[in-house]
């Protein structure tokens, strides 16, 4: 109960999330015993982990990726196939960000790269604003469902699960994410009464299509490496970091070489904020493990009788409730260590949990107040994070629905990776 205090409390001062962690951590540690130089000792030999390498990599990719020209030509491509039906810029926001998030891993700058070319588009063309807002921010959640994810790197060295298992787990969920997307668009475009977008000529359609096949190639070499036994996660973090810059740099050439210095330092700068987290995280979380705590909570789950039904109705309660206003990555961090070891002897598989976690992580970024999503869109649009919401509540619905359906049918997230790598005994 003191831990909780602490780290509510600073929380509620107001305190950046790696403060929190790191001064909870560092009062914990003291009053424990435990010499203050095991700190930072602990962080290094955490972060010198060959698995974490990957999450500055996908970081880098994914800002190279919003920046390079690589959303445009997937949106120009979806349109030029689905140009000619109603609404069709709310269904090409759809199936591009899907096609994007097999590349990016990165929920913001999905929504980011999106909302960027997309939303002033569809405000130009009449489209009602907190629709054109709710589509782009609900959508830019796939970027950690569909593989590659960094939230689903960070549930797997936590959990000590497989990365390639995981990212297979992602994929029906995640076209199932999408399909409920398409049928809400659908349906709001017809009643609303949208005009259709004018259908492309025939060179207009191969040109389009022709642009888009370098961005395509990323995830092909990503997955295919990885799948294919040729490089580990890690190193396919940064072949996708290489690709991304070469396509950005020498195909489409949105980035300017002089523009290079100024998009690796975002890259860097969003990278350190997240390892910066991921340390201090690990810290507290080598806390909680020490403690006994996570022991304690699987003797008095066993003792209550629940079974994997209620847990898993009251764990995602939890996270839905903590998604409102804490950061996804923190979220994670500091709620696994001790959700982790009650899996098991519940019988629940890791893996499973991973993606029904992930999916709390997506409503925790289009839910207020400090959803991050939101925050990009209002950035875009100029708008008022209540114009954002009022768009993005049927596609909450739409999550938790698919929530739902992913917590109590497991085979929606397990039957790929048990199919194509083989069921675990």
């Amino acid at each position: 109960m003191g831990a909780l205090a602490l780290f509510f409390g600073f929380l509620i001062a107001g305190m950046p999330i790696f403060l929190v962690l790191g001064l909870t951590a560092m009062i914990l540690f003291a009053l424990g015993g435990r010499p203050m130089i095991a700190i930072p000792q602990k962080m290094l030999d955490d972060l010198n982990g060959f698995s974490l390498m990957a999450v500055p990599f996908f970081v880098m990719a994914a800002t190279l990726m919003q920046k390079g020209g690589i959303a445009r030509a997937l949106i120009d491509a979806a349109n030029a196939w689905i140009g000619g039906v109603r609404g069709g810029l709310a269904v090409v926001c759809v199936v591009a960000t899907t096609g994007f998030a097999a590349i990016c891993g990165s929920s913001v700058a999905t929504a980011m790269a999106m909302g960027t070319v997309l939303v002033p588009a569809m405000l130009e063309r009449r489209y009602q604003r907190p629709f054109a807002l709710g589509v782009v921010g609900a959508s830019g959640t796939l970027g950690i469902i569909i593989p590659p994810s960094l939230s689903m790197i960070v549930y797997a060295i936590i959990a000590e699960e497989s990365v390639p298992r995981l990212f297979l787990a992602g994929v029906i969920p995640g076209l199932m994410q999408a399909a409920l997307f398409l049928l809400y668009v659908g349906y709001h475009v017809r009643r609303h009464d949208y005009p259709r977008e004018p259908a492309p000529s025939r060179r207009d359609f191969w040109r389009a299509n022709g642009r888009a096949v370098p961005a395509l190639l990323v995830p092909g070499i990503v997955l295919g490496g990885i799948y294919g036994g040729i490089v580990t996660v890690t190193e396919a973090a940064a072949l996708s970091a290489v690709a991304a810059l070469a396509v950005s740099l020498f195909f489409y050439r949105e980035i300017k070489p002089s523009a290079m210095v100024g998009v690796l330092a975002q890259a860097m700068h969003s990278a350190a904020t997240i390892m910066l987290i991921i340390a201090t995280a690990l810290v507290f979380g080598h806390w909680i493990t020490e403690s006994g705590a996570p022991a304690r909570l699987v003797a008095w789950i066993n003792g209550l009788g629940l079974s994997s039904w209620h847990f898993l109705l009251i764990i995602n309660v939890i996270l839905l409730v903590l998604g409102m206003f804490l950061e996804v990555v923190s979220i994670m961090l500091i709620t696994l260590p001790l959700i982790v070891p009650v899996l098991k002897p519940l019988g629940i598989d890791p893996v499973h949990f991973g993606v029904v976690m992930t999916i709390n992580m997506e409503l925790g970024l289009i839910t207020p107040p400090v959803g991050l999503n939101l925050y990009v869109l209002s950035s875009i649009a100029r708008a008022s994070i209540d114009e954002v919401v009022r768009g993005i509540v049927p596609f909450i619905g739409l999550l938790l629905l698919l929530l739902g359906l992913v917590t109590y049918i497991p085979e929606l997230s397990l039957w790929l990776p048990n199919a194509l790598i083989g069921i675990r005994r």
